[in-house]
């Protein structure tokens, strides 16, 4: 192929097309997002921290891949006490990422190479040094007061010792969501870092300041907006007690603020006074932690109008044990094609799914779900591109997932940067854990695997930073790198312009209905997609050793095209169960056939 020139049971059932009723779908059902955390992607000054300068320098990169759209991590004004998801000024740009000169450039150097700019807003919280909160906690009766969530301490208790906070409710940062304000002696809500105060969007005000920010970066040019934790701006009133949680001192408030009573009202709203009625089509994606199936259809229904498509965090939470994310299972086929293939259906009529492996915020897809063996990393890393990119949904591709990047090998504590992982270890060695128990655990899970540089070249620092990088090079850059790869016909980079590709040019990847193959088989990830009379079938072996499956159909597949491969040629029997050797992955077509009415088997033969 050529390289571009820029909570429902799957079992084998299928899933309806949609766009097929000769209505245009819009133009994000077609396209492949990119996400730059703009910290580790490029240093243009040699200070060690990327920059909007670096962007822009390295777009011709990613016209090449082929992506649509740019997804931006936040680059605003900020203490980096979260590495900019603290912001303290929406409208500017931290002078370690640039200034807005910078982004105007950026939204005019992607617009003239026909890709979009979608930009991160965290308005679920702001930094402690925004001047909202600053003004908000100088007094209780100051006017931006209520526009966070004050309360005092429980009755009857004095503020300042454990026990006394208003809700028993654990941050996702360890410890209390809640901290007491020296100033006037009450406590303010904050579901992440304590430097991250939650904003209350039940006020009025806080809603419009927020939209006519949103509003001011769409006059600006951006294409649509990555919404943080957006599911978490709505809080039950009144706040209250959640369950306690095995073994911390403080419990589960989720049910208090996951997609809340007016969550719906919100993004409507939202949706009315920023996006609707501008000259040109935009995307919104929602990050929504906890969403159910059942409500990301009403979120991404274009009936309601509220956003595009979610980010949902069921399949990225299969291997987490009952200690949570640093407590790490090995993954499960089963559970990934169950969990996939329940969003593949539940979405099918009406909403849109987000297709990812990884992000800034999650350990990288081939140490995770492929293997990180020198003998298995790049097919297994064209196997994941393969089978993702051939679901229904818009595909999101993080930053040198399209090189085969792999986790980081931690040595040690001061290794890392992020503040998740250095609250966990604190409160591990205070409960008791091991050192060696505790590292191994971060090496594993840290959200440091995803933000370590850019590997550009084999040259010193990779090629990130000419400086001393903010978080260590992966040492193994000089086998795995851009530079050694965008020539290569045979590396993971030209296998991802092909995917890429794929879906621009088929529109059966697009638009295609989904059928799930073989679901109790623990090897193999089998699944067709039909549009009109085209059919592809999508075959993926997670395993380091040779795998079969009987699929239906068998026979007619065996004689059909083949799109693309990880392998450089096709081996096996022509007929009869499709054997798959190590971490293979194909995509065949056929056409003029209609879905074949035999059902899967339940596994192997």
């Amino acid at each position: 192929m050529r390289a571009p020139e820029r909570g429902l049971d799957m079992a084998s059932s299928s899933v309806p097309a949609s766009g097929a009723d000769g209505e245009a779908a819009p133009w994000w059902k077609s396209a492949v997002v990119y996400q730059i955390y703009p910290r580790s992607f490029a240093d243009s000054d040699g200070d060690g921290v990327g920059d909007l300068a670096g962007i822009i320098a390295n777009l011709d990169y990613l016209s090449a891949l082929g992506v649509d759209v740019v997804w931006i991590s936040p680059f605003y004004r900020s203490p980096q006490d979260d590495n900019g998801y603290d912001i303290s000024d929406y409208q500017d740009v931290d002078p370690v990422f640039g200034c807005l000169a910078d982004v105007d450039e950026l939204i005019r150097a992607l617009h003239a190479r026909g890709m979009k700019l979608v930009i991160d807003v965290v308005v679920n919280h702001t930094s402690d040094e925004h001047p909202w909160f600053a003004e908000s906690r100088s007094s209780t009766e100051n006017p931006k007061r209520d526009w966070y969530w004050w309360r005092r301490a429980r009755a009857g208790m004095q503020a300042g010792a454990p026990g006394t906070e208003p809700t028993n409710w654990r941050s996702f940062f360890s410890q209390s969501a809640w901290q007491l304000d020296d100033t006037t002696g009450e406590y303010f809500l904050h579901l992440f870092s304590r430097r991250q105060p939650d904003l209350n969007w039940e006020n009025p005000q806080v809603r419009q300041a927020v939209y006519a920010m949103l509003r001011w970066w769409l006059d600006r040019g951006v294409d649509g907006f990555r919404m943080d934790v957006i599911n978490m701006i709505s809080k039950r009133l009144p706040l209250q007690d959640g369950p306690p949680l095995p073994g911390r001192q403080y419990g589960d408030g989720s049910a208090g603020f996951i997609c809340g009573p007016r969550i719906h009202e919100f993004l409507h709203e939202l949706n009315t006074e920023v996006i609707s009625g501008r000259d040109k089509v935009l995307i919104t994606v929602g990050e929504m932690p906890g969403v159910t199936i059942q409500d990301a259809v009403r979120f991404t229904d274009p009936a309601s109008a509220e956003v595009d498509m979610v980010f949902q965090f069921e399949h990225v939470e299969l291997d987490h044990g009952p200690g949570g994310k640093f407590d790490p299972r090995p993954p499960s086929l089963l559970a990934l094609k169950a969990s996939l293939g329940r969003w593949q259906a539940g979405l099918a009529a009406g909403g849109w799914n987000s297709l990812y492996w990884n992000n800034h915020d999650q350990p990288r897809a081939v140490s995770r779900f492929g293997s990180d063996d020198p003998a298995y990393r790049e097919l297994s890393a064209k196997l994941l591109a393969t089978v993702l990119h051939l679901h229904r949904g818009t595909p999101y591709v993080y930053q040198g997932e399209e090189l085969g990047m792999t986790n980081f090998p931690f040595a040690a504590l001061s290794d890392f940067r992020d503040v998740e992982s250095l609250n966990y270890y604190r409160h591990a060695i205070e409960a008791g854990r091991e050192n060696e128990e505790v590292l191994a655990a971060l090496r594993s899970r840290s959200r440091d695997n995803a933000r370590t540089p850019m590997q550009w070249d084999g040259s010193p620092q990779a090629g990130f930073t000419t400086g001393t990088p903010w978080l260590a090079v992966n040492p193994n850059y000089r086998e795995i790198n851009a530079a050694a790869q965008r020539g290569d016909p045979g590396s993971v980079f030209s296998y991802y312009q092909q995917v890429i590709a794929l879906r621009h040019e088929l529109p059966a990847v697009a638009h295609g209905d989904f059928t799930m193959l073989a679901p109790s088989n623990e090897h193999i990830y089998a699944f067709t997609r039909r549009l009109d009379d085209v059919e592809l079938l999508v075959v993926a072996n997670f395993s380091d050793k040779a795998a079969t499956a009987a699929l239906p159909g068998g026979q007619e597949w065996a004689e059909a095209e083949l799109l693309l491969s990880n392998y450089p040629d096709l081996a096996g029997p022509r007929a009869g169960p499709i054997t798959l050797r190590a971490w293979e992955a194909r995509v065949q077509q056929r056409a003029g056939q209609r879905p074949p009415a035999a059902r899967a088997p339940d596994g192997p033969p």
